[in-house]
């Protein structure tokens, strides 16, 4: 209890609706970092980048159920809320909102459908992953009405999903924000926390042949499939992971026409039942 009174003197710690719509009435530019927790310097480059842009800045953590499609997977997620709310606390955030599952879904709501063409990369091998991200940042931005949300470009399939989705329907600007990597280039995710040490080492491996790849692609590009089928096939003869994806897409619309086009190369694999995702 002592610790959360230091907390309050330092930022609003709230956890009910009705508090966080009294504490944030009347703020004209807030800026939304939504998190499921368990942070790193990734999500402090967000946040560093919404308080340059935003005179607030709310931080939300909440491990989100609907859009795990595997129960294992959302219960051994990582969790660790004192550390997270000390490193808030130091980055001087104005707001953090901890709601439970009940306040979130309270109500029912039309269930969100990708259509075809965006059932690709993480939507073909995670069902109901991005709709279950969008009906809870849907949510979100409802009772929030941020100005602006901050997002990875790690995670660039779900920026451009949730791009289209939220500012087709609200006033709200959706901002990218540059991956951040440790020293090995592996990029900083939650899910690192779950790597033993010679993963981490491997991961790290993996992603530099995966930067050479692309640079390789952008000097011939014609030939990119079959450098891509190379490079697979040395992966999976090198390491012990299961590729799900290693493709490129036109990151202006995601298709697969990477001709004379700006474009990125995207990978989701398995390492010891870790599951790590990346683009370049």
């Amino acid at each position: 209890m002592f610790y959360l009174l230091i907390l309050l003197l330092q930022m609003k710690l709230i956890k009910l609706k009705t508090d966080l719509i009294r504490a944030i009435e009347f703020d004209k530019i807030l800026g939304f970092v939504p998190t499921m927790g368990s942070l790193h310097d990734g999500h402090k480059a967000l946040i560093k980048k919404s308080q340059k842009n935003c005179k607030k800045t709310l931080v939300s953590i909440f491990i989100n159920p609907t859009q795990f499609n595997n129960k294992k997977d959302y219960e051994i997620y990582p969790k660790n809320l004192n550390k997270d709310l000390n490193y808030l606390k130091k980055l001087k955030v104005d707001y953090v909102y901890l709601p439970t599952i009940k306040q979130i879904y309270w109500k029912k709501s039309d269930r969100i459908k990708l259509n075809k063409s965006q059932n690709i990369l993480c939507a073909k091998f995670r069902k109901g992953h991005f709709e279950g991200v969008l009906d809870v940042l849907d949510r979100f931005v409802e009772l929030i009405s941020p100005q602006k949300i901050f997002m990875g470009e790690k995670d660039f399939q779900q920026f451009f999903l949730v791009k289209n989705y939220i500012e087709n329907k609200y006033n709200t600007k959706v901002h990218l924000c540059k991956t951040i990597r440790a020293k090995n280039k592996l990029a900083l995710s939650s899910r690192n926390s779950l790597l033993n040490k010679q993963s981490f080492i491997t991961s790290g491996i993996i992603t530099k042949k995966l930067l050479k790849l692309k640079n390789k692609i952008n000097r011939n590009r014609k030939n990119y499939k079959k450098l891509i089928f190379d490079l697979k096939k040395e992966l999976s003869k090198s390491f012990d992971i299961k590729i799900e994806y290693l493709e490129c897409r036109n990151i202006q619309n995601l298709s697969n026409n990477i001709l004379n086009k700006p474009f990125k190369l995207f990978v989701s694999y398995y390492i010891n039942s870790v599951r790590l995702i990346d683009n370049f």
